[in-house]
């Protein structure tokens, strides 16, 4: 991602040789750039990049869906829009011909991995260990690209497809070709619910977006329409009538529940709690060094009250009892989105958290007095306080009480922390669990970074949010105005101004936000400032002031001291 930031003409790179990738003069010519301009450290990445063939680091560092996202998005968060589709350029050659069931036969590494597309054959094979999406390309061997590339409309760009053509080995038989249009399939987003226009967005399909961080502290519960959107896959299309979530694992046996069932034959319970993505901020990460994943900024974050039943009482209706913690760890959540495959969004929670009383985990219908919009998971998602977005399953179809986690890509080969010295080449997924709670977090929402003030103002007012996860309550905001050599504490609130605050939340079960504001003097000799916060909860958890120390490759649990620096405009003199 070093080379793709620093060479931003390598989008426009001209025809690669279907035989063997040559560099072009611009690739050449940025490579150049890049290594006179890079560390040591970065030359001897350089070099083991350029050992395994520049073909391959091009490819790794292009055709992947995260690195792909973050590089787009980094520079204009709206290219992943409705691109047209953009054709393959080949040279021409006899190449030979081959029926569909020959390209069947190639599904595996032994056997080499083949793929049709737009009537080519291509052989993977080589590429397979250098997907940034991992081996899920796999899931394609043997058959088309196009179904599964529906998903993710950012493999539509030119670069991508120029990567592609240098494994074509052949064209598929005029007869096969025929038999794919007909099952053409369709844009599995053409159903997709519509947004506000108000909504930054991070990718289109899926849809993934953020408010303006200058609304997002304008209310204390966010209006629906502005509470972020985390889609990994195309928003399902759930019949309520015929809606039945399925629980399993249980003495009683499968346990199936209509959403009529759930909201009469279960007591209704409210929470209002706070869902942050495990991604929220991960921009200052990029701003250290490039990591994968959609270029959040500070605002996949998000206040709401949810409505439904306890799942603690829908597990004891089950059969859940005392015997059953005795080898149950897990509660595994599966929702009704899919890939073409068939494949489920899932993650899993710990047994006691879902159990517990002072859990609150729900099974919500409900979201700010309203049914469950669309996007949030209608007809029915699990709302796990304290706990990463990740978690929070929307559109959940089935429980699972489970010895072992969710083996979801999600839960195993996702949303974990690892050190900043963990490299992409070194990462093992195994060795770290799976986020749950989420550490404390503050963000400024205003001013914005860049933004001027006059002199004749004297003062700047500072607005922002701050939260932790487990259900630890923030108790100080500290607000500095100076880089951090200062600092003020800033007033809380836990409700929208002129409204009555919220009771305070038992010990342990703060689940909410809280906003923060603070007036400052402006410092007479000063021409600019740099605001800084810092939030403390109640077991003095603090964040940590930089962002290198806590940098990771995938760019989550980015909780830095939250910067942004804004001008003072002097005031003109009159004649």
């Amino acid at each position: 991602m070093l080379l793709l930031r620093r060479c931003y003409s390598l989008t426009r790179c001209g025809r690669v040789n279907t035989q063997r990738l040559q560099l072009t003069p611009v690739v050449a010519s940025c490579a150049a750039r890049l290594w006179s301009s890079s560390s040591g450290e970065d030359q001897r990445s350089y070099q083991h990049i350029h050992r395994l063939r520049w073909r391959h680091a091009v490819a790794g560092l292009l055709a992947g869906t995260g690195a792909v996202l973050a590089y787009g998005l980094h520079h204009h968060q709206a290219e992943q829009s409705e691109s047209s589709e953009v054709q393959i350029v080949e040279k021409t050659s006899a190449l030979p011909v081959f029926t569909q069931e020959e390209v069947t036969s190639h599904r595996s590494l032994e056997d080499g991995v083949w793929v049709t597309y737009k009537g080519g054959v291509y052989d993977i094979t080589e590429f397979v260990a250098m997907h940034p999406g991992g081996d899920k390309i796999l899931l394609a061997a043997g058959g088309a690209l196009e179904p599964f590339w529906a998903l993710y409309a950012v493999h539509n760009h030119e670069h991508v497809l120029e990567i592609l053509s240098e494994y074509k080995v052949g064209e598929l038989s005029a007869e096969d070709q025929k038999k794919q249009q007909t099952v053409k399939s369709s844009d599995p987003y053409s159903t997709d619910p519509e947004r506000h226009p108000v909504l930054r967005i991070n990718s289109l399909k899926p849809f993934n977006a953020e408010p303006p961080p200058e609304i997002l502290s304008d209310n204390y519960i966010t209006p629906s329409a502005i509470f972020f959107k985390r889609n990994h896959l195309p928003v399902p299309q759930v019949d309520p009538d015929s809606y039945l979530l399925q629980v399993e694992g249980l003495p009683k046996g499968t346990l199936a529940l209509s959403l009529e069932e759930l909201k009469t034959q279960f007591p209704k319970h409210t929470i209002t709690a706070t869902l942050q993505c495990a991604g929220n901020r991960r921009s200052e990460m990029n701003r250290v060094k490039q990591v994968k994943g959609l270029n959040w900024g500070i605002a996949a974050i998000s206040n709401a009250t949810w409505t439904g039943a306890r799942l603690r009482d829908v597990l004891i209706a089950a059969g859940y009892s005392q015997g059953v913690a005795e080898w149950a760890r897990h509660v595994q959540f599966e929702g009704l989105d899919k890939d073409v495959t068939g494949t489920t969004y899932g993650a899993s929670i710990p047994l006691n958290k879902a159990i517990s009383e002072e859990g609150d985990v729900i099974l919500a219908y409900e979201m700010n007095g309203e049914a469950i919009p669309a996007d949030h998971g209608f007809p029915v998602r699990v709302v796990v306080p304290g706990t990463v977005g990740a978690r929070n399953v929307k559109w959940l179809g089935k429980i699972v009480v489970s010895a072992e986690e969710s083996s979801s890509h999600w839960q195993q080969n996702d949303y974990k922390g690892f050190s900043p010295g963990t490299d992409w080449d070194t990462v093992d997924f195994k060795s770290a669990p799976a986020i749950q709670e989420l550490p404390i977090q503050s963000a400024i929402t205003m001013p914005a970074d860049g933004a001027v003030v006059d002199r004749s103002a004297e003062e700047v007012t500072v607005k922002g949010y701050a939260w932790s996860g487990g259900g630890r309550e923030v108790v100080r905001v500290d607000v500095s105005v100076d880089g951090g050599k200062t600092w003020q504490v800033a007033q809380l609130r836990s409700s929208d101004k002129g409204q009555a605050p919220e009771p305070s939340p038992a010990p342990g079960r703060a689940w909410a936000w809280k906003l923060w504001e603070v007036t400052v003097p402006l410092p007479s000799e000063a021409e600019e400032l740099e605001i800084v916060c810092k939030a403390v909860d109640n077991s003095y958890n603090m964040q940590p002031d930089t962002v290198p120390p806590i940098w990771n490759l995938r760019g989550v649990l980015s909780n830095a001291w939250h910067r942004v620096k804004v001008k003072i405009r002097e005031d003109e003199c009159e004649e």
